[in-house]
């Protein structure tokens, strides 16, 4: 098979798949080497945002998917408005931040930086997918402690949590939240 027809399939594999599929999963249907197919999957980035195409290949952790381009949102938003599509509240995409930067983190941790409760808005990550429960403390009480998860990463077109600006690049009056840095 030469490196065009696995780049055909890889594309194929991706549509299908629709979801984020792992290296491994990859690696495994074309019975290829990983970093073989690491760099295949590099050249088709390159290549699709090269040509303009009207889709690219997102990847996040050893995940890629296939995405549309976010610059044809307002075309494509036409498309699919979803009800269920409705974007953050100030709450949830605060509690979000603090999830991003601290984890793993309770949720008693999470409401002691905000100074309010946090419970619709843990429901709302969750329920969104954007976060998940890592476990447990062992402490009193076993509190659940959360992180962010891989969609969060494709939400937010990161490969990964390494790539969340610095919080030094943010005029923040909070001093509890420039703590987070630390």
């Amino acid at each position: 098979m030469d490196r065009r027809e696995i780049k055909s399939i890889i594309e194929g594999l991706l549509f299908v798949w629709g979801e984020p599929l792992s290296i491994k999963d990859i690696c495994h249907v074309l019975e290829l080497e990983e970093k073989f197919l690491e760099e295949v999957l590099k050249e088709m980035m390159e290549e699709f945002d090269y040509y303009r195409r009207g889709i690219k290949i997102l990847r996040f952790n050893d995940k890629y998917q296939l995405s549309t381009r976010p610059e044809h949102y307002q075309w494509i938003s036409k498309l699919s408005q979803k009800e269920d599509s409705k974007s953050l509240s100030a709450a949830a995409l605060e509690t979000l931040s603090i999830i991003a930067y601290r984890q793993p983190i309770t949720r008693n941790e999470i409401e002691a930086i905000r100074g309010v409760r946090s419970n619709k808005a843990l429901e709302t990550l969750l329920n969104k997918g954007l976060i998940e429960e890592k476990g447990r403390l062992e402490r009193a009480g076993r509190p659940i402690i959360y992180g962010t998860t891989d969609e969060f990463l494709r939400y937010f077109g990161l490969e990964s949590l390494d790539e969340l600006p610095s919080l030094k690049n943010f005029d923040i009056e909070n001093e509890d939240i420039v703590d987070l840095e630390e």
